[in-house]
């Protein structure tokens, strides 16, 4: 939702001027003056588009997205298997294992991201999973798979 005028009139007349992150649906307020928003009208427009950034505008994180997942503290001991068996093989960016059999594991939803699934299809995606599953699998009643390359 695009902002209101007056709200567009407050944030350009505030001495801090704001900073407009393309990913995000609000405004945040950035220290840099002039650097950030050019003029009202890249502020309305900026949240539909995106724009270019000065470093000094741009949040820097603790992480980098490129760092394994931890597992969960709730995953039980079956789930954490499947999470450490994904997580060796397949170095993915996300991973979420869950029993989704009420618990007796012979169902499980698997979500998994990881660049190494660049440029393969979705079928070759879940391939390699279940080739790293393979054993586990036998057992299983079935799997509900989600593979993105990342």
């Amino acid at each position: 939702m695009a902002p209101s005028r007056a709200l567009l009139r407050r944030i350009t007349s505030a001495s801090v001027r704001p900073c407009v992150r393309p990913t995000a649906r609000f405004v945040s307020t950035c220290a840099i003056s002039s650097q950030c928003i050019r003029s009202r009208s890249s502020i309305h427009s900026g949240l539909s588009r995106r724009l270019r950034f000065p470093a000094s505008c741009v949040r820097s994180y603790s992480q980098t997205a490129s760092t394994a997942p931890e597992p969960p503290e709730y995953l039980n001991e079956k789930e954490l298997h499947v999470f450490n068996k994904i997580k060796a093989e397949l170095d993915p960016v996300k991973l979420e294992v869950q029993d989704v059999s009420g618990g007796c594991g012979s169902m499980y939803a698997i979500e998994v991201e990881s660049p190494k699934f660049k440029g393969l299809t979705p079928i070759k995606q879940h391939k390699m999973v279940n080739e790293v599953l393979k054993e586990e699998i036998k057992g299983w009643h079935g799997v509900q798979l989600r593979t993105r390359a990342a």
